[in-house]
């Protein structure tokens, strides 16, 4: 098995089956032996149904059912305990950066580094279609904070597109704690400071899905910031 793409999935009904046939389609194309283990959160609407009825039709579709809603970093920790692939790829469900990019990624795991990240904040990304000016500024300063407490050198850590090699990938979740969307930065920054690997940050193409974001911002700001002080202090 060469690829594990690992897909967080909560209330996405009305865009997970094209997710799933633009990948499936992709790992055909490029010849790619591949698994999609989709992680269920919690939904109350039919996602779960649609996983089923994918699993039953392409058994390289695999559920990962939560019992209830837990998070984004705990979904993520979740499918990446169930991957059997030599890499895994961690994507959110809207194909914001298109499947496309793994190729981008993967190019420089095969130069040597043990974790590469989508960045839409370096030179040679390509925004096609933005976010919303508020959520830009907030996002902005996110960035600044978490350069200045934890990640210097990285522009963007919460881009959902990053490909680990599965050794890292099983050490490093192994260690993560924080279930909201911090859980990109606790990653990193257990990676980089207790395991010393080798992270890149690849320019990638972005695009702004159409649907509204499950991440009110303005809610999750506090609760973000305070995850990053506990990152910073609790390791």
């Amino acid at each position: 098995m060469e690829l594990s793409i690992v897909i967080p999935a909560y209330n996405e009904e009305k865009r997970l089956q094209k997710t799933l046939d633009v990948i499936v389609e992709f790992c055909k194309k490029k010849r790619i032996k591949y698994e999609i283990i989709v992680v269920n959160d919690g939904s109350t609407d039919k996602t779960k149904h649609i996983i089923q009825a994918n699993c039953r039709i392409n058994t390289r579709i695999m559920l990962v059912d939560n019992n209830k809603n837990r998070g984004k970093g705990y979904s993520v920790k979740h499918g990446v305990k169930k991957a059997s692939g030599d890499l895994i790829l961690f994507s959110d469900s809207d194909l914001s950066t298109p499947i496309e990019e793994y190729e981008k990624l993967k190019e420089y795991i095969d130069k040597g580094y043990d974790i590469a990240i989508g960045s839409r904040r370096i030179k040679g990304s390509e925004i096609k279609i933005k976010q919303p000016l508020h959520r830009r500024l907030i996002g902005k300063i996110f960035g600044l904070l978490v350069e200045i407490l934890l990640l210097k050198g990285i522009k963007d850590t919460q881009c959902g597109f990053k490909l680990f090699r599965t050794n890292t990938a099983k050490n490093v979740f192994t260690q993560q704690r924080i279930r909201g969307y911090c859980f990109d930065v606790e990653i990193l920054y257990i990676s980089r400071n207790e395991y010393n690997a080798k992270i890149k940050e690849v320019p990638v193409t972005w695009i702004n899905s159409a649907e509204l974001s499950k991440v009110n911002v303005v809610k999750e700001s506090p609760r973000m910031l305070k995850d990053l002080i506990k990152i910073r202090y609790m390791r």
